[in-house]
């Protein structure tokens, strides 16, 4: 299937590693002009290096921590003064904040600015560009919204879905499209070397939680993203889909 996305800019954020990585790659390999946000710029160089070699357009490096309160401003100049316009976003960039606790105030406000500002401020920078143009995607890597425990990086989860709906329905007319996709435990550095370390672990896991009967890799997510990045999904927007091999247990 030809997703009409030759020629497509596309900034994914959080991009050096793990999913960010894998959808970057899905993206060039459908002719986007890629541009690659993330804090290490070695890997970024490394990513880019990889799909230059692999035959499709050499992706743009911007390393940048998203938190940073000036990043939307100067990604957007930077953006804007080498393509002109972006086409689609992908907010990938956010991570796990287990507490020990109850969580400090500065904790909160971190987990929050990290999972839900930094990407709403990015993303709400590039709207006018993308309603010049008549079309835009927006794509939000969010998480589950069922906590088990005190983390700080699972409310702003639910308020990315709130907020996603809530743009989606002012800028749908413009032919912009923006959707959530919430990730279960799909093979990352996060889930590997944090949330769970060891082979023994993550097969009890799947054993007790996963239907599919297995721990998803980055491209199973990644294909989702880069149809919902095409043309074709014109209308799927205002939706959070769930990419966990059935592991949640609610029915919507």
């Amino acid at each position: 299937m030809d997703l009409v996305l030759n020629g497509k800019v596309a900034l994914v954020t959080g991009a050096s590693v793990g999913l960010g990585k894998q959808i970057a790659i899905r993206l060039a390999n459908e002719g986007c002009q890629l541009i690659l946000l993330a804090r290490r710029e070695q890997l970024l160089n490394e990513l880019a290096q990889e799909i230059e070699v692999s035959g499709r357009l050499r992706p743009f490096v911007i390393q940048c921590d998203i938190t940073d309160r000036q990043a939307p401003k100067m990604v957007v100049q930077r953006i804007l003064d080498q393509f002109g316009h972006l086409d689609i976003l992908v907010n990938n960039a956010g991570g796990s904040r287990p507490f020990d606790g109850l969580g400090t105030l500065e904790q909160w406000e971190d987990a929050m600015y990290l999972n839900f500002h930094a990407a709403r401020e990015m993303t709400h920078a590039f709207i006018e560009s993308m309603k010049a143009r008549g079309f835009g995607r927006v794509i939000n890597l969010t998480g589950g919204d069922e906590p088990v425990a005190m983390n700080g990086g699972v409310p702003p989860n639910g308020a990315t879905h709130i907020w996603a709906k809530a743009l989606s329905r002012v800028v749908g007319k413009y032919g912009i499209t923006v959707n959530s996709i919430a990730p279960g435990r799909i093979h990352s550095e996060q889930i590997d070397q944090k949330i769970l370390p060891s082979a023994e672990i993550q097969e009890k896991w799947v054993a007790a939680n996963c239907p599919a009967g297995y721990i998803g890799e980055p491209d199973d997510l990644a294909v989702l993203v880069t149809f919902l990045s095409s043309p074709l999904s014109r209308y799927i927007t205002g939706q959070v889909i769930y990419v966990d091999g059935g592991a949640r247990h609610a029915s919507h």
